[in-house]
């Protein structure tokens, strides 16, 4: 049997507030069940609050509607992230008083807040849940769909396999693609590689050798995108993204096995649909336009809903950088990232955490 995804367009027929996408997110929202689920119960609603000068992630005016609705059904919610305290989510319009529920770190004031779990897939042989994720009844995964150069596509799944954990458990799932290798002779010090690093952990010495700090370090390849000379490179299973994907589905489940059957709720917005992931902490042009919003109790059901509303022949050029073309065949962020973004939709349904096969439900 196929699962349900419900799906609130961008799409309108009259100028009138009804037909605009917050409304219909809200008559989207009452028809996911969660009424009978989160009364009295303490919900997790984990988003990206985005870095930087981003501004492609979920606008206020969502994560507010979602949560309303949730109060008003009796949820005890609260909005997480990792690192929260350094992204500054206040300078995106993410505080309390606007949103109306806490704004916490996953992992806790601290970020060693987590419980460890054993994973044994190659080199990533442990995972840490976060530990406010972890101690959560219900878990509202709220996420903005968007390319990724990793894995090709970032949404529900990377949402919770890259938010919902330690640094080290994305340090870990990195790690698969392979280390890091610096070229002497190809680089020109332009400095990139360290303005793009999100962690602090690169730096050129007094000498201008360039040095990774590895504690700091996720391997999550933003210096080698970065590097115009291609003096950064991965190196040990090198760009092994279908590893790396099978690394977050991993992660994911052991998520989500933390929860009771029925207790967590997929929710993807296709809006500001950008080439790069939101914690680039920078948004560029959407590739292209404005979908909706998607909504499912299956992760797997919405991702792939989510992929095929995606579109090639909808792309928006100046959604690229200048000078740059689609290459080859498949899918639009294959074609932009080289990398087929349903591998970690394979995955995930591998490992039994839903099916690809959905009924698309349109909410008018």
């Amino acid at each position: 049997m196929p699962s349900k995804v419900l799906f609130a367009p961008v799409a309108f027929a009259k100028f009138e507030k009804s037909q605009t996408l917050p409304a219909k997110f809200e008559r989207l929202l009452d028809q996911t069940g969660l009424e009978k689920i989160v009364g009295g119960k303490k919900t997790a609603v984990k988003m990206h609050l985005g870095d930087g000068l981003s501004y492609s992630t979920i606008a206020p005016v969502f994560v507010r509607t979602l949560v309303r609705k949730l109060q008003g059904w009796g949820a005890r919610c609260f909005i997480a992230d990792h690192d929260v305290i350094n992204r500054k989510p206040d300078e995106r319009g993410y505080t309390e008083s606007i949103l109306g529920c806490p704004i916490v770190d996953a992992c806790g004031m601290t970020g060693n807040y987590m419980y460890e779990k054993k994973v044994s897939y190659k080199s990533f042989e442990v995972m840490d849940v976060a530990g406010e994720i972890h101690d959560a009844d219900v878990l509202i995964d709220f996420s903005h769909v968007k390319g990724h150069g990793g894995c090709g596509y970032g949404g529900a799944c990377k949402n919770i396999a890259m938010g919902c954990v330690s640094h080290r458990t994305r340090r870990g799932i990195h790690g698969l693609e392979g280390g890091l290798e610096w070229d002497k002779e190809k680089c020109i010090h332009c400095n990139q590689c360290i303005e793009s690093c999100n962690h602090n952990a690169n730096e050129f010495t007094a000498d201008g050798i360039y040095s990774v700090f590895y504690h700091n370090c996720t391997y999550c390849g933003h210096c080698v995108k970065m590097c115009p000379t291609g003096a950064i490179t991965t190196t040990g299973l090198g760009n092994q993204y279908e590893a790396f994907q099978e690394g977050m589905a991993l992660s994911t489940k052991g998520v989500l096995e933390t929860f009771a059957p029925g207790h967590v709720y997929y929710i993807n917005v296709l809006t500001q649909i950008t080439a790069l992931c939101d914690c680039w902490g920078l948004t560029t042009p959407s590739l292209v336009p404005d979908i909706g919003i998607m909504a499912s109790d299956d992760i797997v059901a919405v991702e792939s809903a989510c992929l095929d509303a995606i579109k090639a022949d909808d792309l928006i050029p100046v959604g690229l950088p200048l000078g740059i073309e689609l290459k080859g065949e498949g899918h639009l962020f294959e074609r932009i990232h080289g990398k087929n973004p349903f591998v970690q939709l394979e995955a995930l349904e591998r490992h039994g955490l839903g099916t690809r096969n959905y009924e698309l439900i349109t909410i008018d």
